[in-house]
């Protein structure tokens, strides 16, 4: 029985870990050998139409320090003259509607916690649209150019739903360490 238990009781976790955070996306020019870029620099951010959430000196201090944080851990250098790579990142914030959910028959199956047609156990109800809530997304996107033919060579995107604007903010450092992880190292 403790193992039943210990059992639900992570699985719940998982559940509950997979609905929050963020999630990456990333798109890269295949059959390029990423190592031979050796050294980086910044292009200023781009502007962006959407809530000015992140243009602000604390917003540019985390996305920065911990861009270059991981950058360095990756082996890349910062230089201000003739980088091999050139970096800039684009934030977004916008608002969307959300289905709101309502739901019937939350429980145990039948009497005593057993049904004939769900057996033991927690069984979920009918669920039915009752309206829509505005939700706030942030998205920030990161991008690599090689800076002899100013292409794109790799670009990430980490996403989330954001509470408050200051949540979006303090999350930044979690979410550049996310997109980098999708760097190619090659």
């Amino acid at each position: 029985m403790k193992r039943f238990w210990f059992i639900f009781f992570a699985g719940f976790l998982l559940v509950l870990g997979a609905c929050s955070g963020y999630k990456y996306n990333t798109t890269r020019v295949q059959h390029l050998d990423f190592t031979q870029y050796k050294t980086y620099g910044w292009l200023p951010p781009v502007d962006s139409l959407s809530k000015n959430y992140f243009n602000n000196d604390i917003a540019r201090e985390n996305i920065l320090s911990a861009a270059n944080h991981e950058l360095e851990a990756m082996g890349l250098t910062y230089s201000k003259e003739n980088p091999d790579l050139l970096f800039r990142y684009i934030p977004i914030v916008n608002n969307k509607s959300k289905m709101v959910y309502g739901h019937s028959g939350w429980g145990w199956g039948g009497p005593w916690g057993y049904s004939p047609w769900w057996g033991f156990g927690w069984r979920m109800g009918h669920s039915y649209p009752v309206g829509k809530e505005r939700v706030r997304y942030a998205h920030l996107i990161i991008e690599a150019r090689d800076r002899q033919t100013n292409s794109v060579i790799w670009q990430a995107r980490g996403s989330g739903q954001i509470k408050t604007p200051e949540d979006a903010i303090n999350n930044l450092p979690k979410v550049v360490q996310g997109i980098f992880k999708e760097y190619p190292l090659d």
